[in-house]
């Protein structure tokens, strides 16, 4: 699409009421999120200088994705879905104004800041799958791409402004008030939720016996449909073998590049800049047609991205391969979320998602547990030159069955509509 369709599209999207107000408090809160992320980061490098402990620390908020997101999904199809987000935003803003409180007053304390990474960790894991799941509450299903690729280009904008805004307070004012903004930031998404109303339910066979038992028909479901078991091995390669590079920033930052908070806030935002990029060339698709494509071939962009990233000491090539880094990243993500919304019955949807979330957080959680301890034996750029070479292997096999993949996620006869009154690529 040009980019003043493109335009069009987003404004319309956007034009949704509840849509629109969700999308603006979610945009504030994800800048405090990322302002959070950069401040764990270097408050453990500051207070270890050890990869192994980054690898710890990002393992504590992303691993309890691993325990929790089967049963979030559960959550998702069952509860009140407003409600279960309000709930769950104020206990994770009274974890911000913890840490505030304990960085401002002096008291930082590697263990401590590792248990309250815990609990958050928890919290977001619980309710991810809500929140992906919502998008589909809130806007007409023949938007839910367009609405997938605006969430994506907000949170990357976020990746973009938080790091930078957190590298200033940090450099000025310490950690603990990056923490506090992190929590001024919460209140503003509850706002914004409060003011959601008559979010758009549609009728859904609600899962009947007990909660835990409902697990087990969105795996079968998963499993069973060899689109959606592609793009959850795809997500695990760039889980275990490239998003670990996020996590590793503040001792590439120091270690490698010697530039500080400030310059760990570039390379971090330059990350989100090129993701922005990417949700808005995909904002404008309304089709499922060559989104395997461009998964594909964004993750065979991470790779180049990664050896090109790992091979440098100068910021001057760096930047521009973190950009194109994230680019891809955001084109992947898009499009494999976009694939699973419409691929799986509303009935389904949290379940299923949960998964997609759970190997969302949980492939870079192990990876970044893994990377780190690896930076601390072979050095940082070795680690994520291996993950690379790991991911090409996962592509290299998931190349072999692309007709099959493609034949159920875009080719499925509920995807007939879209595919026949989209746009040309």
């Amino acid at each position: 699409m040009s980019p003043v369709s493109t335009f069009r599209n987003l404004v319309r999207v956007l034009g949704h009421r509840n849509y629109g107000i969700y999308t603006a408090g979610n945009s504030v809160s994800l800048i405090g999120n990322w302002m959070q992320r950069i401040a764990v980061g270097w408050a453990t490098w500051d207070l270890t200088g050890s990869g192994t402990w980054l690898g710890v620390m990002m393992f504590a908020d992303l691993a309890p994705t691993l325990v929790v997101a089967p049963l979030a999904g559960a959550v998702a199809d069952r509860w009140d879905r407003m409600r279960t987000m309000k709930t769950i935003q104020s206990l994770a803003c009274g974890l911000a104004i913890l840490l505030a409180i304990l960085f401002t007053a002096g008291f930082p304390n590697i263990w401590l800041l590792l248990a309250i990474v815990t609990i958050h960790g928890t919290l977001f894991s619980l309710g991810q799958p809500t929140r992906m799941v919502i998008v589909s509450s809130l806007v007409p299903r023949e938007d839910i791409g367009a609405a997938v690729a605006i969430n994506a280009i907000t949170f990357n904008l976020a990746r973009f402004i938080g790091p930078a805004i957190a590298g200033v307070i940090i450099a000025t004012v310490g950690v603990g008030w990056a923490f506090a903004a992190n929590a001024l930031t919460f209140v503003a998404f509850l706002v914004a939720l409060h003011h959601v109303n008559e979010v758009r339910s549609p009728r859904r066979e609600r899962p009947t016996g007990s909660l835990l038992g409902s697990i087990g028909p969105g795996l079968r479901y998963s499993v069973g449909n060899p689109g959606i078991l592609a793009m959850i091995v795809l997500m695990i390669g760039i889980g275990l073998g490239a998003r670990p590079l996020v996590e590793l920033l503040p001792g590439f930052a120091d270690a490698v590049f010697g530039v500080g908070a400030m310059g760990l806030a570039i390379l971090t935002s330059s990350i989100g800049a090129g993701a922005i990029v990417g949700g808005l060339w995909l904002s404008g698709r309304s089709t499922t047609r060559g989104l395997t494509r461009i998964s594909f071939g964004g993750a065979m962009g991470m790779t180049a991205a990664i050896f090109l990233f790992v091979s440098t000491a100068d910021l001057r090539v760096a930047v521009p391969a973190l950009t194109f880094l994230g680019f891809c990243l955001v084109s992947t993500a898009i499009t494999i979320q976009t694939s699973i919304q419409l691929a799986v019955p509303d009935e389904l949807r949290g379940r299923v998602l949960s998964l997609y979330g759970l190997f969302l957080r949980g492939g870079p959680a192990f990876g970044a547990l893994i990377m780190g301890i690896a930076s601390d034996w072979f050095g940082l750029r070795i680690s994520l030159a291996a993950g690379a070479v790991l991911l090409a292997l996962v592509i290299a096999w998931l190349l072999s069955r692309r007709q099959r993949v493609v034949d159920a996620l875009e080719n499925a006869p509920e995807n007939a509509a879209e595919r026949q009154s989209a746009p040309g690529d």
